[in-house]
C-alpha cells in the first residue's frame, strides 16, 4: 500500500494514477477491455493533473488529455512528441463507461492504451521527482 498524501499533493495524484494503471494491466475473466481502457485513460489523466498541481496550475475538471497537456506546455515544461498521442485516450473517459452503440475494444487497441498510459505516468513521475523539467 503506498503512503497516502493530502489531495493537493501531486504525489497522491500519482499514487492514484499508478493504481488506475495497475488495474488497467490486469485482465480478468468477465471484465470488458473497455473498462480497462477507461482505467488507462484515468491513469494518464491523473498523472497529467499531478504535473499541473506540481506547477501550481488550477486545472478544469475535464477528461480531454490533449487540452490538459496544452496547459502543462504553457508552464514551460516540454511535452515530448511521444506524449501527444495521450490525447487518443480521451475517448475512453466517456464512451467506455456506459453501454453505447459502438464496437467493442480490440486487444490491440487495449494494449496500445495501456502502453500510452505507462508512458504518461513515467513522464509525470520524472517531473514530480524533479529529475526532469
Amino acid at each position: 500500500m503506498p503512503k497516502r498524501y493530502p489531495p493537493e499533493d501531486p504525489r497522491e495524484w500519482l499514487n492514484r494514477a499508478r493504481s488506475n494503471l495497475a488495474r488497467a494491466k490486469v485482465k480478468h475473466k468477465g471484465v470488458y477491455l473497455e473498462d480497462l481502457c477507461f482505467d488507462a485513460q484515468q491513469a494518464a489523466e491523473k498523472a497529467i493533473k499531478a504535473v499541473l498541481i506540481k506547477q501550481d496550475v488550477k486545472f478544469p475538471y475535464i477528461h480531454d488529455l490533449a487540452e490538459l497537456l496544452t496547459l502543462v506546455g504553457e508552464t514551460g515544461i516540454k511535452i515530448p512528441k511521444s506524449m501527444r498521442v495521450a490525447g487518443e485516450l480521451s475517448k475512453f473517459a466517456i464512451f467506455t463507461r456506459y453501454p453505447f452503440e459502438s464496437s467493442p475494444i480490440e486487444e490491440k487497441e487495449y494494449r496500445q492504451s495501456v502502453k500510452i498510459a505507462e508512458q504518461v505516468v513515467k513522464w509525470a513521475e520524472k517531473i514530480i521527482s524533479g529529475k526532469r523539467r
